[in-house]
């Protein structure tokens, strides 16, 4: 597996070493990016590769551009508008086809969230998720615009961060060419999150999603470790991590599979 950048040792490996200076920052970010409806501009770049699709073992490599970008609506509320651009690279995942190289289609949110924690420490966030049918070749998308709802809720105590995010997309209209199947999907993502006193945060979540129309769960489970630093001035974040399909379709991927992210972060008067 290629990594997905030759550059990203050398760049972990000197932000290893930021001094004492930024470590408090660094936390303090580190507890943002945990917090999918916090008022922080973030751009994570998602490396991740499945194997052992169907009886042709094919195997795909994406990354997710994911830029999460807050608005404050009025003193008390923002918009968080969360996008997801996929860009996959994949081999033998749809029999007959072979290869295929592009981008795949789009799934855009918005949350109307409250800028305090709620009674508890509550902090949530509603509102719809939108399907864009950007997929460059028919193989890496679904041909479909879709619309549905979304929510997170979730609870940030001392070093810990544990809540879920979850969303579901009907298909409402064809983007044209060919009838494609009717989409009816469920997402639901539980998450926990620890955050160190050196910035390192262990995550664990699961990215399951459900097909309705075929009666079919995929269930990933997802461990990672990130490092939230400073790249000269720049706060990011560097990740690995390690993926096993607990339940896919026959179709789908099984087995192990990996994750790389870099976040680059942009914190309120930096952006």
């Amino acid at each position: 597996m290629k990594p997905l950048c030759p550059a990203i040792p050398a760049l972990l490996a000197g932000a290893l070493a930021a001094g004492p200076a930024a470590a408090q920052s660094a936390q303090d970010l580190a507890k943002q990016v945990a917090n999918p409806v916090a008022s922080l501009i973030s751009v994570p770049f998602q490396y991740n590769y499945n194997n052992g699709y169907g009886a042709q073992d094919g195997h795909q490599s994406y990354v997710n551009i994911q830029p999460v970008w807050p608005f404050a609506l009025t003193p008390k509320w923002n918009v968080i508008v969360r996008t997801i651009v996929p860009v996959i690279d994949q081999s033998d995942v749809v029999p007959g086809t072979g290869s295929q190289f592009g981008l795949g289609d789009t799934t855009q949110s918005l949350f109307l969230s409250p800028k305090e924690p709620g009674p508890g420490g509550l902090i949530w966030g509603v509102g719809p998720a939108f399907l864009w049918p950007t997929a460059t070749e028919d193989e890496l998308g679904q041909g479909k615009w879709g619309l549905g709802p979304t929510g997170v809720a979730l609870v940030q105590k001392g070093r810990w961060t544990y809540g879920a995010l979850a969303n579901h997309i009907w298909s409402v209209a064809d983007a044209g060419g060919e009838d494609r199947p009717d989409v009816s999907s469920s997402f639901v993502q539980p998450f926990v999150a620890y955050n160190t006193r050196t910035a390192v945060t262990l995550t664990l979540n699961s990215e399951s999603s459900y097909n309705w129309k075929e009666s079919e769960w995929s269930i990933p489970i997802n461990a990672l470790v990130t490092k939230t630093t400073h790249v000269g001035k720049l706060p990011v974040q560097f990740g690995v991590g390690a993926r096993y399909w607990v339940e896919t379709p026959e179709s789908g991927p099984d087995g192990w599979g990996a994750r790389a992210v870099v976040t680059f972060l942009f914190p309120k008067g930096k952006a």
